[in-house]
Order: structure tokens, then C-alpha cells, then sequence
């Protein structure tokens, strides 16, 4: 699965925080309520690398966009539909961005097309 994050660095560093807080009670919006909220943290942290690690994969050579978002849809399984497209395909785009601005993946233009491919 492909969760809607707007930005991977960010979405980290909340979740940093997240684990570091202490409370009787956690109430997360899309999981049971829980005194524990680390392992929850880990999975969450766990999925984004799950995520970035898939996509380093498939741009190990020179690859639009539009062919690393099919690829992560028939990885996961999702149904290409024209929503599916917008979330999945922003937060791919917050990957990739995250990953350039990290070093793990350059772009190039060819022909006027926008390329990505691991660094």
C-alpha cells in the first residue's frame, strides 16, 4: 500500500517526534487506540523506506514518471483510476522529490522528458 504523504521529509520528522512523546492513551487516526505508539512508528517509518527502496529499484535506469507510478501500481496491486492517479502519483512526486533532495536519485531531461534514475 501506498499511503498519501504530502512530504516524506516531514512525515519523518513527525514521526520522530511522534515516538518521543508520552502519554497514558494514543489515539492514531487509522489504527486502534494504544498505550504504545512506537511500534506503530516503526511501521509507518518501516513502509516509507518499503516505498523509497521500490522506487530507487525501479529507476535504476533512466525512467519517466508515468512508468515508475505503473510500476508502483502493479507492485502494490492498486487500480489505476483517475483519484487513484492524483493521491498516488502526488505522493510518488513527494518521493521522488525527497529522494533527490537526499542525493539518492538524480533527474535528467532527454527529448524534453523529465528522467529519474538512482544516483
Amino acid at each position: 500500500m501506498v499511503s498519501f504523504i504530502y512530504d516524506v521529509g516531514a512525515y519523518l520528522e513527525t514521526l520522530d517526534m511522534v515516538e518521543k512523546m508520552e502519554g497514558a492513551v494514543f489515539v492514531p487516526a487509522h489504527a486502534e487506540a494504544s498505550a504504545d505508539i512506537k511500534e506503530l512508528v516503526r511501521y509507518n517509518r518501516d513502509k516509507v523506506h518499503e516505498v523509497a527502496d521500490r522506487i530507487l529499484s525501479i529507476c535504476g535506469e533512466p525512467i519517466c514518471f508515468e512508468r515508475i507510478l505503473q510500476e508502483l501500481f502493479h507492485d502494490y496491486g492498486l487500480a489505476m483510476n483517475f483519484e487513484q492517479y492524483v493521491l498516488v502519483g502526488s505522493t510518488v512526486r513527494s518521493y521522488l522529490s525527497w529522494l533527490k533532495d537526499n542525493g539518492k536519485i538524480a533527474v535528467e531531461f532527454q527529448d524534453n522528458m523529465l528522467l529519474w534514475q538512482r544516483a
